[in-house]
Formats: C-alpha cells, structure tokens, sequence
C-alpha cells in the first residue's frame, strides 16, 4: 500500500508538469518579463517530476523490507541492506517499471517516535536518467481514521542538476491524500503544502491555498488553488470546479485574467 501510495504522489505531479496558455481577459497583462510563463509552471513541477522515479524505486524497497537484517536483489537491478535503522540501496543502472534508468546509492533510515510511520532518503549525486539528484526528502505515512483513506507527508531539501548543468533547488512540505474506491473515478487524489523552487536565479514560493483535486480517471487536475510567487510577482492558479477537463486560469494582482491549457 505503501509503494502505491508514493507512485500516485508522483504521478500526481506529472499530470501538473507542463502548461501552455491559451487565452487573455481584456485587463492589462503584466509585460513578458513579469508575466508567468508555462516554462515556470514547468518548473515548479518539474522536481516532483524526477523524484517520482525515485520516489517509486524507495517505496519499493520499503515496501519489500519484510526482515530488516536481509540483503535483497531484483533481477540485478538493485541491491540492498537492511538494519534496523534503516537500508541502504544500491541501483545498477537500471529500468524500474518503465522509468528512466537509475543509478547510484541511497540511505534510507527510519524516524525514530511519534504514532505515524516516518523515513528519510538521503541521495548523494543518485541519477534518474541523466538527471543528478542530491539532498534528502522525509516521508511520512499519516494515519487516517477513514480506512480507505493514506495521506502522505514529504518534506524536501534537494536539489537536481539537469543534463545542461542548470541546477534547481526544492524546500518545503507537500501533502497527499488518496482516497479509495470500487471504480477510478471513486478514486481521489488531494494535494496540498507549501514550497520553494529555485532555478536559473529565479525563487518561486508556492502555497496551495485551496487543496487541488484530481480522481483517477482523469489525468487533469479538477478543481483547487494555489499561490505562486515568482520573485515578489504573485499570480493565482484556479484549476476549476470539479470538471475533468484541460483548463485552469491565471488571476494576476491587477485582476487581470489568463486561460491555460494542461
């Protein structure tokens, strides 16, 4: 359940990842350099983007820690030693589920106290394809008195450097909700937290103000809204009223107004 619930964060993200505008209001736009662009979007996502490879790769291993003194291997994709403090995984190179290759060794070690089941992962230079991961990301299993509910907490120190050397820069707290049902669209995805991303000399700070929703049905996020601010620039991103459909719209401070597809 565990590994599940870590492989829709990360998909989660991904239907968020790239957006392109469509269309103005008739307010003043704010000029090109203020305006936010789908490339910052991009940006923003982007991180969860890569780490959800990750992401999977560790719920795997946690998931499969049924004796914590054993060494477990998988089709010679990975290597791994348990304790009781923790693991410690070694990937060769190596596709899991579809992925980009991923190389390199993580820590796991698990968080001792408190009622909810808790882990950090720390990478040191671990790569998902030719992206470079380093830092450290805190899982958390929140225990819900619904029992078709997980939430999932992640707090992020990380930073990844892409295959062209620009290096982007993550801190801060997501959480996930997924709740349970006999078809896909009973299924529901909530997301809420906040955040910054650094990249190219730009801060962004995102602050989900109203949780997005999704269900598995639909690769789009439905309904929710979320703050961000791009160097001082504040710009509100509404993602509807519940429809599963392909459109959410910039509010920027002056009221002004801009559509963009997913």
């Amino acid at each position: 359940m565990r590994k599940l619930t870590l492989r829709l964060y990360a998909f989660a993200f991904m239907g968020l990842a790239i957006l392109a505008f469509q269309s103005c209001s008739e307010d003043a736009m704010p000029n090109e350099d203020e305006a936010l662009s789908a490339t910052d979007l991009e940006a923003i996502m982007s991180t969860d983007e890569i780490a959800g490879v990750a992401d999977f790769a560790i719920a795997e291993l946690y998931n499969s820690n049924t004796a914590k003194s054993a060494s477990a291997a998988k089709d010679d994709c990975y290597s791994a030693t348990y304790s009781d403090n923790g693991f410690v995984a070694t990937f060769n190179n190596c596709v899991l589920n579809g992925t980009e290759n991923v190389n390199g060794t993580v820590t796991v070690t698990y968080v001792a106290g408190g009622e909810n089941a808790s882990f950090t992962a720390t990478y040191t230079n671990f790569y998902v394809g030719t992206y470079k991961i380093n830092g450290t990301r805190t899982y958390t299993i929140i225990g819900n008195s619904d029992a078709s509910t997980i939430s999932l907490s992640v707090v992020s120190d990380m930073s990844i450097e892409m295959e062209d050397g620009t290096i982007i820069s993550e801190n801060g707290t997501k959480t996930l909700s997924i709740t349970f049902g006999e078809t896909l669209e009973d299924i529901t995805i909530t997301l809420g937290g906040t955040w910054t991303v650094e990249v190219d000399g730009d801060t962004y700070e995102v602050e989900i103000l109203e949780d997005l929703q999704a269900n598995a049905s639909c690769e789009y996020a439905t309904s929710g809204t979320m703050l961000v601010s791009k160097n001082g620039l504040a710009v509100t991103v509404d993602f509807g009223n519940g429809e599963c459909d392909n459109v959410a719209t910039l509010i920027y401070p002056n009221g002004a107004t801009q559509e963009i597809t997913l």
